[in-house]
């Protein structure tokens, strides 16, 4: 963290919007960049957050706007964990110690926060395909604003960015892609060479002394064409032999870099060459994650998102456990190791997110069975479908938001061929502070409609176990879905124990009102009705479904017909959810009767960001809202 001087005001506090930026001097951007380090580390220290990839981009976020005016032009922040700097600087610094709290700021870039947020982002690999879109449509209106994308390394390796890419190039429209590179090992040799090169062949005479060549060489008889095609080829080929930048220059991207993404001239001389061309320019700025910040310097993957720590130590703030409960992520990955020793048909397959998914442990233990495809969701899914026909039994562990971009490749390539493909939901629910685009509140509803998908979902770390025995034992998809988390220190037994599908658990026998959960919502439904019996002598009845597909039909059948009212709770949107299953069931045989139901789940709305307690409480199916509706429905008979 830089120096702090008490006698002389930051400048951060003047810094109201992108043009206060473009009067700063080159000293006071150096000045700036120390003070929104130390603004972004004070304030993630206490709020959690994406630490790293903001720190990494302070330059290229000065540089950017110093040079370009944003007032018109456009910049897309891919995937936008990076923009922390971006938000500090475009009129949000007053509520940045808010960030990610509820009813604070968000966060990623969110059109709604900010007309300076000019695509709200939260998944990768979409800013190219987005940025392309406001050039067609800035060509089509006539206007003249510059068009940005800048996008990671690690986003580069999704189909997405390539499919913008090819777009872009084809179309030859005016617009900036920034390759912000933190993770490729080029030499200084290299690098300097590569920029000299680049910055030479892209130079302003060299673009006129080009011009004026193909004009001379197109007008010689006979063979001026093949020669003028010869020249294009050398000079492409020159150029890519000292840079990375062949593949770039193949999708007819004009190819700058690589530069380094902390000096600041650097950066405004590559804008403003930019500036003076007309086509599609990808810029490759190197930078480290990370940057000004010892502990995450070192360790960038524990800080690219990190809960609140000690910032003079980088230590992560202690947070009481009760007994040590494991999170449900680690009980997944000693589970699926615990069950690849006795089965060596199992192969672990993640999207850059191992540590995330609890799959390290694996990788570490079976390196052979362990397949990190990175951020490419739908190659995923198609790869465990290929290995699943030569008799592998492939578990996907993917966030379940993230789960959302292989709808097609589960739908064909899994269900339809009824493939044995494990897919391991992680985040399952509301995730809390990553708000809206992380929460995994849809997969009940996506994929319990898909013919010959079976959709179990653990009521506890315990439960989690043994659904991922019993998926290794049925033919077919199926799809375990768990939330973010500890668990509710339920005993691991020594060995999982596979359940038969469609079946559930009645954890309190009661009468009259019968809960009906699943998921993540099971122990609290438990101890809302313990607390109403204590209060009242009123015994309701809890049902742990488990199983959304198939459903526990017998034993759904025996509820409605021996309770007057049935709450049905998840934690997944009501629309196409598991409420929705019970409802068309009981519907189609004709069980309703006088049974009063009352769902309570996600509504038909975004859920902002927030505490996981926070928003349960908010949408009132935490223990407290439950133990209410029970009331209400005692009270009603």
């Amino acid at each position: 963290m830089s120096d702090k001087s008490q006698s002389s005001p930051r400048l951060l506090d003047s810094i109201n919007l992108p043009s206060d930026v473009r009067k700063l001097d080159q000293a006071q951007l150096v000045r700036l960049a120390g003070e929104l380090r130390d603004e972004i580390i004070s304030v993630v220290s206490q709020t959690g957050g994406h630490l790293a990839p903001s720190l990494g981009v302070v330059e290229l976020t000065l540089a950017l706007m110093s040079v370009f005016d944003f007032d018109h032009d456009k910049v897309v922040w891919d995937v936008g964990h990076q923009a922390y700097a971006w938000k500090l600087l475009t009129g949000r610094k007053d509520d940045f110690h808010t960030l990610r709290t509820k009813d604070g700021v968000s966060g990623f870039p969110k059109m709604s926060e900010s007309p300076y947020d000019h695509f709200g982002v939260g998944h990768s690999s979409t800013s190219i395909s987005a940025a392309l879109g406001m050039a067609v449509a800035r060509d089509l209106s006539g206007k003249k604003n510059e068009v940005i994308s800048i996008i990671g390394d690690g986003s580069m390796t999704a189909g997405l960015a390539f499919e913008g890419l090819n777009q872009a190039g084809h179309i030859d429209k005016k617009m900036l892609v920034i390759l912000n590179d933190n993770e490729m090992s080029i030499s200084k040799n290299v690098g300097a060479m590569s920029h000299f090169m680049s910055r030479n062949l892209s130079s302003r005479w060299v673009r006129r002394f080009k011009k004026d060549m193909e004009t001379i060489l197109n007008a010689v008889p006979a063979i001026g064409e093949e020669m003028l095609n010869y020249a294009r080829r050398s000079e492409h080929s020159l150029k890519s032999f000292f840079t990375p930048g062949m593949l770039f220059e193949a999708f007819q991207f004009n190819y700058m870099g690589p530069i380094d993404g902390h000096d600041i001239k650097a950066l405004q001389r590559a804008f403003r060459l930019y500036q003076d061309l007309d086509e599609p320019v990808l810029l490759h700025v190197l930078t480290k994650k990370g940057k000004g910040y010892a502990p995450a310097e070192s360790n960038p993957t524990f800080f690219h998102g990190v809960g609140r720590f000690e910032p003079e130590t980088g230590q992560a703030r202690k947070v009481a456990q009760i007994n040590s409960v494991p999170t449900y992520t680690d009980v997944f990955g000693d589970t699926l190791c615990q069950l690849a020793k006795q089965d060596d048909r199992i192969m672990a397959i993640t999207a850059a997110m191992p540590e995330g998914t609890g799959t390290a442990c694996f990788e570490k233990k079976f390196p052979e069975r362990f397949i990190d495809v990175g951020i490419c969701e739908q190659h995923a899914v198609t790869f465990a479908a290929g290995l699943a026909t030569q008799g592998y039994r492939p578990f996907v562990a993917i966030y379940s938001t993230f789960m959302q971009r292989a709808y097609d490749q589960i739908v064909h390539d899994v269900c339809l061929q009824n493939l044995p493909v494990t897919f391991c939901l992680d985040r399952g629910g509301l995730v809390g502070e990553d708000g809206p685009t992380h929460h995994g509140v849809f997969d009940l509803s996506f994929m319990r409609h898909i013919p010959n998908m079976t959709v179990l979902v653990p009521s506890s770390e315990a439960e989690l176990a043994d659904c991922m025995a019993t998926a290794l034992t049925h033919d077919g998809p199926v799809a375990i879905r768990y939330p973010r988390g500890a668990g509710y220190g339920v005993p691991l037994k020594e060995k999982p124990e596979p359940f038969a599908l469609g079946t559930g658990e009645v954890m309190i026998q009661g009468e009259g009102v019968a809960v009906v959960a699943v998921g993540s919502r099971t122990y609290p439904a438990i101890e809302a009705v313990k607390e109403f019996a204590a209060e009242t002598g009123k015994q309701a009845t809890v049902f742990n479904a488990r199983c959304v597909k198939p459903l526990p039909e017998k034993q759904l059948l025996e509820l409605v017909n021996t309770h007057h009212s049935l709450v049905l709770l998840e934690e997944n949107t009501l629309q196409g959810g598991f409420s929705s299953a019970v409802l068309e069931f009981l519907s189609d045989s004709d069980a309703l009767g006088n049974c009063k139901i009352k769902r309570l789940g996600i509504p038909d709305e975004w859920v902002e960001h927030g505490t996981q307690i926070e928003l349960r409480e908010q949408l009132g199916i935490n223990t407290s809202g439950i133990k209410k509706v029970v009331q209400e429905l005692f009270d009603k008979n």
